[in-house]
């Protein structure tokens, strides 16, 4: 006996005692499931995107981030400038600022003066202050500030107090 499908057949009136024929659905089709690209679109840009972020803290550009997030605020100080209060130093003493702002000469948040701006320094050499040395008048207490990435160069502002 050989089995054969076909489509349902109009319906008829119901026959006595004869049961309805059963016609079996077809075999689902594997289909790919909705959203599948999508989700794999998303998959390669996470996969970018991680990493970027991977590089970007391996190669210094977290520092770039960290400027959107933080600004510098001293980045664009120029002689005739002037810095709000700084940790107090004495002698060749370095301590770290992170909130250094530049504020009008007038106000009365101005401490120190900016007498110059010295461009592509290292840390080595902007620790020495020789750079700032033109700059400082003799008997005139100086001042460098710096903002510079390790191994990189940055600039180096050559302070003064504010009389």
């Amino acid at each position: 006996m050989s089995e054969q499908v076909a489509s349902s057949p109009a319906p008829q009136a119901e026959q006595v005692g004869q049961p309805e024929p059963v016609t079996p659905a077809p075999a689902a089709q594997p289909t790919e499931p909705k959203g599948g690209g999508a989700k794999k679109a998303l998959g390669i840009i996470g996969a970018i995107v991680a990493f970027l972020v991977i590089a970007a803290l391996k190669f210094g550009v977290a520092n770039a981030i960290g400027n959107l997030l933080n600004p510098d605020e001293t980045a664009e100080a120029k002689a005739g400038d002037c810095i709000a209060e700084l940790p107090e130093v004495t002698g060749t003493q370095e301590k770290s600022v992170s909130d250094a702002k530049v504020v009008k000469c007038t106000s009365t948040e101005a401490v120190y003066n900016v007498v110059g701006r010295v461009e592509e320094q290292t840390e080595a050499q902007a620790k020495t202050g020789k750079a700032c040395e033109q700059y400082i008048k003799e008997g005139e207490d100086g001042y460098v500030f710096y903002n510079i990435a390790p191994g990189g160069k940055g600039y180096l502002l050559c302070l003064t107090k504010k009389a």
